[in-house]
């Protein structure tokens, strides 16, 4: 299996080099050439995730060195449950698949420990340095992946004021081999700089820099694997097509639901619920595509005005007729958040919560129609500070988000400029 760039200069790069190099040479993302298409009745709907996964990437790794490799690598990102529940009885159609049950919280676990397990095989003698860009979780999940190993080094870009507390503690709590670093400004322009460092060549070379931002396509193929496995047990209890609705910011998870049904998953509708950033809305309503300053909200790890992924949606042929887009403005979040807690007691976090509106704008014959997967993408204590005030009590911790609690907290503050991050990168951040 070889893969190419979105921006058509870079062919026949197979996995492991898509995956080293993060983004391709040209500026643009790593597809592959030929799209596998599965059989989805040669799955067996209850076996494990890892298993399941396992098979289902297979032909992507097809004659790649991590090839042999990939049951161990499946093995060791799928370690947590993924369960399907009902968070209203009274809704027997709305399904919320809760992919908050790992080390940091979110959804993103499952992509950054697949990764850095891949980056174990590939880095070699020197350790590779992983750069990532984050409005919130996917810092967290990259850190907690990375620590400890000797094969990576992390340094994640968060932006000044624009991550919960909790996020902000969930990114600076790590060891010595991963370096937060606050920018003074908005997830964009995190975004920015990590563009610019890739495209530096010479600083790219020097510190063997890679991406653990959706933007390598390692982040999204575990997801992919997970919802098409999500898609396979729900269509065998319930003997439909589910529908999915996924909160979408910068497009992973939105294009892994869509790359899963492209290649065979049962997946019927699919919907993109996004906060107040209207670009994807925009763009499906025929206004075409436009980037623009982010705006701030309570489902802040969506907070993006410029979706690295669109390049991918576009090269998998994904037209505005292919998918519904849902805009969740603030208010309607919080009276979600409200609504849903008084009526079942099922608390959603903010960008979840997105997923819950857009499932109860569907028409009723839709919602009727068949089941619908709503991702329930971070546990709400993550966003305790906007949640708790709405439901009117505390929220309990998970285990693994208890722990965090009382670590050790450390970041460097830098503008957002590219000179200052080569400047951090070039005196080394990471203690010897």
């Amino acid at each position: 299996m070889n893969f190419f760039s979105t921006r058509g200069g870079i062919r026949g790069h197979l996995l492991s080099e898509a995956l080293r190099l993060g983004a391709a040479p040209d500026g643009g993302l790593f597809m592959p050439e030929a799209l596998p298409r599965h059989d989805a009745a040669g799955f067996d709907p209850e076996s494990p995730l890892a298993t399941f996964a396992a098979q289902w990437l297979r032909p992507l790794f097809a004659e790649d060195s991590l090839a042999p490799e990939l049951d161990r690598i499946c093995a060791e990102a799928f370690t947590f449950p993924v369960p399907i529940v009902m968070p209203d009885e009274t809704r027997p159609r709305l399904h919320a698949l809760e992919l908050f049950h790992g080390p940091t919280g979110a959804f993103k676990d499952f992509g950054a420990r697949f990764l850095m397990s891949c980056f174990d095989r590939l880095a070699g003698a020197e350790p590779l340095t992983v750069l990532a860009a984050t409005s919130g979780d996917t810092g967290g999940a990259v850190g907690a992946a990375a620590e400890g190993r000797a094969s990576v080094r992390a340094v994640i870009l968060f932006p000044k004021g624009r991550v919960s507390p909790f996020q902000e503690r969930q990114l600076t709590c790590w060891g010595d081999n991963v370096v937060a670093i606050e920018v003074d400004g908005d997830f964009d322009d995190c975004q920015r700089l990590a563009k610019a460092a890739f495209a530096d060549s010479a600083l790219s070379g020097r510190h063997r820099l890679t991406s653990a931002n959706s933007i390598n396509l390692g982040r999204l193929l575990p997801q992919a694997a997970y919802v098409a496995h999500a898609a396979v047990r729900l269509a065998a209890s319930s003997g439909a097509t589910p529908g999915f609705i996924v909160p979408s910011g910068n497009l992973g998870h939105g294009f892994a639901t869509l790359l899963a049904r492209a290649m065979g998953a049962p997946i019927g509708p699919v919907v993109l619920a996004t906060n107040a950033n209207a670009t994807l809305g925009d763009w499906s309503r025929g206004q075409g595509y436009e980037p623009r300053p982010s705006v701030a909200t309570l489902a802040n790890a969506m907070d993006v005005g410029d979706p690295s992924n669109f390049e991918r949606l576009l090269a998998l042929g994904v037209t505005p007729d292919d998918l519904v887009v849902e805009q969740v403005d603030d208010r309607c979040i919080a009276d979600r958040i409200v609504q849903d807690y008084a009526r079942s007691g099922y608390v959603w976090c903010p960008h979840s919560a997105t997923a819950a509106e857009a499932f109860e704008r569907l028409l009723p014959s839709a919602r009727d129609e068949r089941p619908c997967l709503a991702a329930a993408t971070a546990h709400p204590f993550k966003f305790a500070d906007v949640v708790e005030p709405l439901i009117g009590r505390r929220l309990e911790p998970s285990p693994p988000l208890a722990g965090i609690e009382g670590r050790p907290v450390r970041k460097r503050a830098i503008a957002p400029a590219l000179h200052a991050l080569r400047e951090l990168l070039d005196a080394g951040p990471f203690p010897a």
